[in-house]
């Protein structure tokens, strides 16, 4: 992907500067100059980037981490995981004091079983794939090598299969979900994909293979891969939150019992199946881009609006990246360079402080630090040597 060009010498110049002082002290840039802020255009990708970034990681470092290395520990280690793996992503070292505190923050959720999370969670593949992508973007020099194996293999365990008292036939088998519901659901299972990526498990591991079963039966396509009775009813290879457990999606059912697709579903299954090895061509495949070109939108969660809209951006730009397209045709065939839209749309949505927050709380997105790593983790995706 090029670097596109600076409008003008003037404005590289305020650009190059301000990336010098980031790299010279190696902090966050909080305060931009307004002049620079006032000229960048749409055009000018590397400067809102770095704008929007130094923004963020500066509104996190002097905001939003506690004394402890944490951010909103009330709720546990994930969102610490979630804006530590951000951050790494954007360049940061393992040993920068921000990202360092929150390390070892982490590290103290590291458990005998291999798991990593909260005494007496009942989120525990959530908590436990998320430190793991954070451990492994901090791992260049093999500091945690040990326990990503062994968080390998705890995960592995807790995978709905015949440990969990289900066949291949259960509706469930594959999975990954929070305990509390007792089933599994497509958005733990894709944290699960990715942490068994990122612990060194290429796409033809059982338990990928197994997770892509689960993945498979929550797309609303008749297929092979999909004979649960909610397959055909709506068919327009969207995807719903669980098959399992009688089904439910966070749109209801239709008239007829189908289980209503939306976007943030799609994207987190589509990228789980590219992770498991489906190519292109493969049906399942097709129906997801297809349902994904008729539903191109950056102001909505679908049906759902604003409910996990950052959760959406965060799945979106993952889900794009994997298929490897700077461009996706929406259902008039209207060309989008989804990288550009998605910046330009998270520079206008980020607050003054540098954070982002979503007016709707669903799903803690009321949470401004929660928030901010789902976006810098989406912004991560919108590098221009991406």
């Amino acid at each position: 992907m090029q670097l596109v060009a600076m409008s003008d010498r003037g404005t590289f110049n305020r650009w190059l500067a301000v990336s010098l002082v980031v790299a010279v002290c190696g902090l966050a840039v909080t305060v931009v100059p307004t002049c620079l802020a006032d000229e960048v255009s749409g055009e000018d990708h590397a400067v809102v980037y770095q704008r929007v970034v130094s923004r963020a990681i500066g509104y996190l470092r002097t905001k939003g981490q506690s004394e402890d290395g944490s951010y909103s520990s009330a709720v546990g280690p994930g969102v610490t995981s979630i804006i530590s793996a951000a951050i790494l992503r954007h360049g940061r070292s393992p040993d920068d004091p921000l990202v360092g505190r929150s390390l070892k923050y982490i590290e103290r959720f590291v458990k005998p079983d291999g798991g990593i999370y909260r005494e007496d969670s009942l989120y525990r593949n959530y908590e436990t794939c998320l430190a793991v992508m954070c451990f492994a973007e901090a791992n260049q020099d093999g500091r945690y090598e040990k326990v990503i194996h062994a968080a390998d293999g705890f995960l592995k365990d807790i995978q709905w299969d015949q440990g969990e008292g289900v066949n291949r036939a259960n509706p469930g088998w594959g999975g990954g979900g929070y305990g509390k519901h007792k089933r599994p659901d497509l958005s733990n299972t894709s944290f699960l994909i990715e942490a068994l990526k990122a612990t060194g498990n290429d796409q033809d591991s059982e338990a990928i293979q197994r997770a892509l079963t689960f993945v498979s039966r929550c797309q609303n396509l008749e297929s092979a891969h999909n004979t649960t009775p909610f397959g055909a009813k709506i068919n327009d290879g969207g995807f719903y939150y669980t098959a399992a457990a009688g089904g439910t999606s966070q749109l209801g059912k239709t008239e007829s019992g189908g289980l209503r697709s939306y976007p943030s579903m799609t994207y987190a299954g589509l990228k789980s199946m590219i992770f498991a090895g489906v190519g292109p061509e493969d049906p399942r495949v097709k129906a997801a881009r297809g349902y994904i070109q008729k539903n191109y939108d950056l102001a909505n969660n679908g049906e759902l609006g604003s409910s996990g809209l950052y959760y959406y951006y965060h799945t979106f730009a993952k889900a794009l990246a994997a298929m490897g397209q700077d461009t996706i045709a929406d259902a008039q065939g209207v060309k989008h360079h989804w990288q550009s839209e998605l910046l330009q749309e998270l520079a206008r949505q980020q607050q003054a402080d540098g954070s982002w927050v979503n007016k709707n709380p669903r799903w803690l997105e009321g949470d401004a630090n929660l928030v901010t790593g789902y976006a810098l983790l989406a912004l991560s995706y919108c590098r221009v040597d991406y």
